[in-house]
């Protein structure tokens, strides 16, 4: 038979737990908890690439595949390190940056107030149509000969291809915002008053920039891309001639290093863009929360 005053004494014990999260500060429960939720979506967010990189790192080591085409994972990173200790990696992704952020930087500036001018003046749209659509549908890399031709091997005709790649997507995505917008808002601005200028920086602006901000995240994996194949015709460096040059010496893991570089690139590009559309969209609610 139990003694009913042992009983207090026995179910009290478990409010040691408590009593001491509550000693170490009332925020020490919820930093934990926090640091476990990023801790968690980290690692949730890394089980495909951590995958890829054990099959990548296991299948040559096994003999599923020619280890001599494709080294081990870590072989390739050691490469890569020594590229990189080297100075030699620096070099390349500084001459590519260059080129591939001007281009960008140029049909931006220049992609973005055309669109706006055609999304919003329908006879001009009209006028440029045809034209629009002869550029979207002719490859960047076909037009590199003529590049070549005209303004020769040197940076400016690698310039003028991502300049070129990079516009179409970021002109249709422009013109494509514009006329997404909602025509009630336009019509409630307008009786608000509002002049062309006003209504285009508190509407329309706005209301087009997360398409703008696509077309430009596509812009910008497009000058990376476009520019690799650019580098392997008359370069003298940038990543698209270390691989290039990898491969015609038979340095197959330095070609893959190069490769992943691109990739990195490409990744930390995209979430630059992806942080600066954030922050030019903070009116925006997130539907998906909750």
């Amino acid at each position: 038979m139990v003694d009913i005053a042992e009983r207090p004494t026995r179910l009290a014990a478990p409010t040691a737990v408590p009593d001491a999260v509550a000693a170490a500060g009332p925020g020490a429960g919820g930093l934990a908890g926090r640091l476990l939720g990023v801790g968690g979506k980290a690692l949730h967010r890394s089980v495909a690439i951590l995958a890829l990189a054990a099959i990548w790192e296991g299948a040559p080591r096994l003999g599923l595949v020619d280890r001599v085409f494709l080294p081990p994972l870590s072989e390739v990173l050691v490469a890569w390190w020594e590229l990189l200790r080297s100075g030699q990696l620096a070099e390349h992704v500084g001459a590519s940056l260059t080129r591939s952020l001007a281009g960008l930087g140029l049909a931006v500036l220049t992609a973005i107030p055309l669109g706006l001018l055609i999304g919003w003046y329908r006879p001009l749209a009209e006028l440029l149509s045809p034209l629009l659509e002869v550029f979207r549908n002719t490859a960047a890399l076909a037009l590199l000969p003529v590049f070549v031709l005209i303004l020769g091997l040197g940076e400016t005709s690698k310039i003028a291809l991502v300049l070129y790649a990079c516009s179409c997507p970021i002109l249709l995505n422009t013109i494509a915002g514009v006329k997404g917008v909602d025509p009630l808002l336009i019509r409630s601005a307008r009786s608000m008053g509002l002049n062309h200028l006003r209504l285009f920086q508190k509407v329309i602006l706005p209301a087009a920039v997360p398409t703008i901000f696509t077309g430009v995240r596509l812009a910008g994996a497009y000058s990376i891309l476009v520019l690799v194949a650019a580098e392997m015709v008359g370069a003298k460096a940038g990543l698209g001639y270390l691989i290039n040059y990898a491969q015609y010496n038979f340095a197959i893991a330095d070609m893959y290093s190069g490769i992943i570089t691109i990739s990195a690139i490409g990744l930390v590009v995209n979430q630059l863009l992806v942080a600066l559309e954030r922050r030019f969209s903070t009116w925006r609610v997130d539907v998906s929360a909750g």
